[in-house]
């Protein structure tokens, strides 16, 4: 025999082929086990309920053991048993859906929100996101507009408020959401990233929505904290106004 071979017909480098090929589809069906944990479209289209649990859709179940004290299990329960306020344009499965009732609020498309959890996200024993009246290790350069006191202005060119106060990530120490008093006197939040500050102006651009629908920006449980549920569903309410804002929106460019 020549070197290498183990016998007539096989040798080491052939060998080592088929174990790469063993090792590479081994690798292949661990990753597509282990996406599933989070973020993958487990439920059935039709019906709405979780797909097979059997071992080649689901990994065995990982604790994750949090700061708080609490555990969370991946992959849970992906049933989602929320009343969603939508109806499929047409019967076949991948038909697009659309809003019932107000679709600022009916959670669809762009305005979708996750059941995440309904407590702040902390940052060691404090929450990772304030108002700079609590979070007053921090402040706004001095050679930066100052967006407190400006006025808020929708898609409409019109005032939908004022903003009031500034919130910051203590952990990314940048603005994550402006406080904003409505014309109506309620206390709403703006996503900084749905903002524009104009400082000739003295104004905060916004053209996600209009004045009127600051109004309606999901509330706060407690006026100095946000939630992991409460921040998406902030956002939802932004991101559902770049489509269904004002009825031109839903309609085609051309």
């Amino acid at each position: 025999m020549k070197l290498g071979q183990i016998t007539s017909y096989i040798d080491v480098a052939q060998v080592t082929l088929y174990v790469f090929w063993i090792f590479f589809a081994g690798l292949l069906f661990y990753l597509r086990r282990e996406d599933r944990r989070e973020g993958y479209p487990m439920i059935t289209e039709p019906y709405g309920d979780v797909k097979d649990h059997g071992f080649i859709y689901f990994p065995d179940p990982k604790v994750f053991r949090m700061a708080d004290g609490s555990t969370i299990e991946a992959p849970g329960d992906r049933a989602d048993n929320r009343d969603h306020k939508l109806v499929k344009a047409e019967p076949w499965p991948g038909a697009p859906y659309n809003p019932v009732g107000d679709p600022m609020l009916a959670g669809v498309g762009p305005g979708s929100w996750a059941e995440r959890s309904d407590k702040p996200d902390l940052m060691h024993d404090k929450p990772r996101i304030a108002p700079l009246r609590l979070a007053t290790e921090f402040f706004i350069e001095s050679r930066e507009p100052d967006p407190r006191g400006m006025t808020v202005v929708g898609a409409d060119g019109r005032s939908g408020g004022t903003v009031r106060d500034v919130w910051v990530d203590r952990m990314e120490v940048i603005i994550r959401y402006l406080e904003v008093e409505t014309t109506g006197g309620r206390r709403v939040l703006l996503p900084m990233t749905f903002s524009t500050i104009n400082g000739r102006r003295k104004e905060v651009e916004v053209n996600a929505i209009t004045s009127s629908q600051f109004a309606a920006v999901p509330a706060l449980k407690s006026p100095d904290q946000i939630s992991l549920l409460e921040e998406d569903k902030v956002c939802a309410y932004y991101g559902a106004g770049t489509l269904y804002a004002e009825a031109s929106r839903a309609e085609p460019l051309l």
